[in-house]
């Protein structure tokens, strides 16, 4: 791709439906924690957090969009969509040799525009449940593992290249999900770091890197009661 490196554009390069949750979640006003119950009716689209990370990073890396060109059938759209996913999730950079889809400007306009194709060809909840770097939550986690996990993302994101992130509470079950990272600011207090949320894709997700604690932040969402987090970074290489 000539010209300038390009950077992850929330509005442009995220997936414009949601990873359902299989459950609603409140929480407690006596205790402050958080309560959950099976969501009714049933969601028919859950626990693929690791596949939509995933396959945004793939769109990134291996997809161009051409909005000027005439829009294709479904039948051709299908064929690109798979021709992406085949490539490496875990490439460094962009491809020079990127598939190109005509007649849209990005990965959030074709996959509102082919939500069932998406959810149909993607991937199962075994991909989220079986991805290799799992093995790593159940290990300890040092503080200064944390840190360098903030230096990386930190040095990552100068690339333009976002980041496939893996937080959890692990052996707690607070939470155990993905996100990808593509931006970051520094603070008084650390790292802010920027993230697209296969959960809530309508906005960005800000976890925060606490340098005086030495750990990660996640704020209050819809599924989870907020707090620290562990995190390391996956989809980055065959141990990951």
């Amino acid at each position: 791709m000539a010209g300038s490196a390009p950077r992850f554009d929330f509005e442009r390069d995220a997936l414009a439906f949601a990873n359902e949750t299989q459950w609603d979640y409140s929480i407690d006003e006596r205790s402050g924690r958080q309560v959950t119950k099976w969501r009714d009716p049933k969601p028919d689209y859950t626990l693929r957090c690791f596949v939509l990370v995933r396959v945004a990073k793939q769109f990134f890396l291996h997809a161009r969009f051409a909005p000027n060109r005439k829009k294709l059938d479904a039948v051709e759209n299908a064929r690109l969509t798979r021709e992406v996913l085949k490539r490496n999730s875990r490439a460094r950079g962009v491809s020079n040799r990127p598939v190109v889809i005509p007649g849209f400007s990005g990965l959030r306009e074709f996959s509102a525009a082919h939500e069932v194709l998406f959810k149909g060809i993607c991937g199962g909840a075994w991909q989220s449940y079986f991805q290799r770097g799992n093995w790593r939550m159940v290990l300890p986690i040092w503080r200064s593992h944390q840190e360098q996990v903030a230096r990386e993302l930190q040095s990552r994101l100068q690339t333009g290249v976002p980041q496939a992130l893996h937080v959890f509470q692990f052996p707690k079950l607070g939470v155990n999900h993905a996100t990808m990272v593509f931006d970051h600011v520094e603070s008084a207090d650390g790292l802010e770091f920027l993230a697209y949320d296969p959960n809530m894709p309508d906005s960005p997700l800000t976890l925060m890197f606490d340098r005086n604690k030495r750990g990660f932040q996640m704020p209050a969402t819809r599924y989870f009661v907020g707090g620290p987090v562990n995190a390391y970074s996956v989809y980055r290489n065959w141990l990951y």
